[in-house]
């Protein structure tokens, strides 16, 4: 193989196929980078078998080929070279030589034939999202995810889409986090997606409005963002049924503006997590919510306007699950209906039915 590259586009390209390995393999093939050259294009390759991302650039290619190379090392040396034209050749030894400006690196690469082949999927199932939407999507979503392997299915995100809409849910057992988009798809489709994977396409996505292409077989689910594709294992298993869990009943319904209740959570938030569980406690009455937080250390105290139908309530949650939320719902305003101080909130922006997160709330002893 022999190749003329630009540094910055190569290492552009690096970096992004760098998202899906792995130093914890078993496999030492699985630690390097698969460069590619034909047609005066490079696709490098990076997979660690759950996921795989395959990126291409244009090139100049003076003889066809292709290696493995350590990705570690491949990154680290391409990084540091000057904004030049990069001269990579191969021989038939696997030994790599690297030329730029008046660098020269001579490092030892790995056969191409070992390097396992990433799954096919094909376009027979499909979806188009924009970039920017589907973005959206992940950012208002992914952070409600299992983080531990309990229960593995939590660990991903449930994608149905049916009836031109597409839906994103993620849940770990005290939040849950539903986002809903219309799409031009007539087709039923309904997988759960390794949130591993999806916090990697955020990464990737520019915010344009151009599409990505999403295709799925049983298994396997690939991203197509042009010059870049996402390939990722499904998670097997059934999701829990998220739509009994969201209920329309509410005692008590409150509107209040996104930003101040955000801050002033955050304050109250900086002696809750002080306590043992990022306590704060919400006092509503009388078209205000008091917000406050006790600790061994002192306590603190804020008060907000808000607009009130129905009954008093007091009830507390863990800060951190409530910031969540707040910190990616873009509207001005929020409406939070509460059932009872042992019974979820469900918040959802003001007049904006698209997006819904419900949390679980911690039990009050008497004494606080």
């Amino acid at each position: 193989m022999k190749i003329k590259v630009s540094q910055k586009e190569l290492n552009k390209c690096i970096n992004i196929v760098q998202k899906a390995i792995t130093s914890k393999t078993t496999l030492p093939i699985l630690n390097g980078i698969l460069l590619e050259a034909e047609n005066d294009v490079l696709k490098l390759t990076g997979t660690d078998l759950e996921i795989g991302i395959e990126s291409k650039i244009n090139c100049e290619v003076i003889e066809e080929g292709s290696i493995v190379i350590a990705s570690r090392l491949f990154g680290d040396i391409i990084r540091k070279l000057p904004d030049l034209e990069v001269e990579i050749v191969t021989d038939e030894d696997n030994n790599v030589h690297i030329t730029c400006g008046n660098s020269k690196f001579n490092i030892i690469g790995q056969p191409s034939v070992e390097y396992p082949q990433l799954p096919v999927v094909n376009d027979d199932i499909s979806l188009n999202i924009p970039k920017d939407l589907l973005k959206s999507m992940i950012k208002q979503t992914i952070f409600a995810a299992a983080q531990d392997e309990i229960k593995p299915i939590l660990t991903g995100a449930l994608l149905e889409v049916n009836n031109k809409k597409a839906t994103l849910v993620a849940l770990d057992g005290y939040r849950l986090a539903v986002k809903e988009i219309s799409v031009n798809s007539d087709n039923n489709i309904k997988v759960v997606i390794p949130s591993k994977t999806l916090n990697e396409v955020s990464r990737i996505l520019d915010d344009d409005d151009s599409d990505v292409i999403i295709m799925f077989t049983s298994s396997h689910v690939l991203f197509d963002f042009g010059e870049t594709v996402i390939i990722s294992r499904l998670l097997e298993g059934e999701f829990i049924n998220y739509r009994d869990i969201i209920r329309n009943e509410y005692k008590s319904r409150v509107k209040v503006n996104t930003k101040s209740i955000q801050e002033s959570i955050e304050r109250a938030s900086l002696l809750a997590r002080e306590g043992k569980n990022n306590l704060v406690k919400f006092t509503i009455s009388d078209e205000k919510m008091t917000i406050s937080s006790n600790s061994e250390i002192g306590n603190v105290y804020e008060e907000l306007p808000i607009d009130l139908e129905g009954n008093d309530i007091k009830i507390a949650f863990n800060s951190k699950y409530m910031l969540d939320a707040l910190r990616v719902i873009d509207n001005e305003e929020i409406i939070m209906d509460f059932e009872s101080n042992v019974k979820p909130c469900i918040m959802r922006p003001y007049e904006d039915n698209s997006y819904t997160y419900l949390v679980l709330p911690v039990r009050l002893n008497e004494n606080y």
